[in-house]
């Protein structure tokens, strides 16, 4: 863990009170996001509640631009390290930078064993033990020991991995269901949070995919909510220029769209291992081809198969996939066939699970991503 020492202000320190009507606060947001803040503005506080706010702007907690108020970074650093206490209870204290993988390379623990020295190699990991036993087996005939090159080993170490990864969050209508959109935020900022703690090197990007597909910065996603369902018609047939998908329906599935973002995204990061997780609750109901973007509902094949060649094609570049089920709707389960059928094709993880097991999925993924280990088809 890091530390951050400065100096103190001189201000009262927060009684257990105001922490908790912060973190009811907090809680708020993860579930209503910015229909949070602008609710804040509409009630009638009493005094000591309007104290308690003001206090919190006071304490860079939050800013009042005009009649709104608006999360300051003090308060999503705030809400990240909640959640990861809360996502990633498990985790072990580690200092260091990068993950274990399976094989053996420089800046990582020592293991058993040793090596011959190569040309830069670290001085300080070198086996004076052995690297002794082995000048004075060769030995010299005046009984003197006289170290070579070739005499020297240094000692095993784990190697470090950095990582690049992207999540999905589809923000699609029916995310509103089962409080899963929230479970999903939740998991979202406990991994900035772990990899600002952990793994410095490492990053992680969020896209959210509904009938478009956006990048979403690290401030924004505390306030995201799911589209609202505006259509209902039994059945949904509907083309869009690609540069008016704001204008249209916003509730569908556009995984392949999401997917190309993402894929956009890891060509420009540096991490030695690349993955994807996608936070879906079910089948893609939208897709881009050539200018237009296809709304279709009931989903038809050629949406899935749009978004089955996106994935492929990362997957031949080397991305990892997981993809996480949300199946609270267990009379809804045709639509997982395409998760399994994708799981396949990318030689991926497929996790089942609930929103509030999902944490759990996404912590073991997460750090299991970073390592060079042999994919289930």
């Amino acid at each position: 863990m890091r530390y951050v020492y400065q100096e103190w202000d001189g201000s009262e320190f927060p009684t257990e009170e105001h922490l908790e009507f912060f973190d009811n606060f907090m809680e708020l947001l993860l579930e209503h996001g910015e229909d949070a803040l602008e609710a804040i503005q509409q009630l009638e506080l009493d005094d000591e509640n309007r104290k308690i706010i003001e206090q919190w702007i006071k304490d860079g907690l939050l800013d009042k631009v005009g009649a709104k108020f608006k999360l300051t970074p003090r308060a999503i650093n705030s809400l990240q390290r909640k959640a990861l206490m809360e996502v990633f209870k498990e985790l072990r204290p580690d200092s260091a930078e990068g993950h274990d993988t399976r094989h053996t390379g420089p800046g990582g623990e020592r293991v058993d064993g040793t090596r011959a020295y190569n040309f830069g190699d670290s001085v300080s990991e070198i086996d004076l033990g052995q690297t002794m036993r082995n000048a004075a087996a060769r030995g010299v005939g005046d009984g003197s020991v006289r170290i070579a090159e070739r005499d020297i080993e240094v000692h095993l170490t784990e190697s470090k991995a950095t990582c690049s990864t992207v999540i999905l969050l589809d923000m699609s209508g029916s995310m509103a269901r089962w409080h899963r959109f929230a479970s999903a935020k939740r998991c979202a900022m406990a991994v900035h949070a772990l990899i600002k703690q952990r793994f410095a090197l490492d990053t992680v990007d969020v896209v959210g995919f509904y009938s478009g597909a956006q990048v979403i910065p690290e401030h924004r996603l505390p306030l995201l909510m799911p589209k609202r369902v505006t259509m209902f018609d039994p059945e949904i047939r509907i083309r869009v220029p690609v540069h008016k998908i704001d204008e249209a329906p916003q509730h569908f599935t556009n995984l392949h769209m999401g997917l190309m973002t993402a894929r956009r995204i890891l060509a420009r990061r540096g991490g030695r291992n690349k993955q994807v997780f996608i936070i879906t609750d079910g089948q893609p109901t939208a897709h881009l081809q050539g200018e237009y973007v296809y709304l279709l509902y009931p989903p038809e094949e050629v949406t899935a198969m749009a978004t089955l060649r996106e994935a492929m094609a990362m997957s031949r570049q080397g991305v990892r996939f997981s993809t996480f089920a949300l199946i609270e709707d267990y009379a809804y389960m045709d639509w997982v066939e395409f998760v399994d059928q994708m799981t396949r094709l990318t030689r991926g993880v497929a996790f089942y699970c609930t929103g509030s097991n999902l944490s759990s999925a996404i912590m073991e993924s997460y750090l299991s991503g970073r390592k060079r280990k042999a994919y289930l088809a």
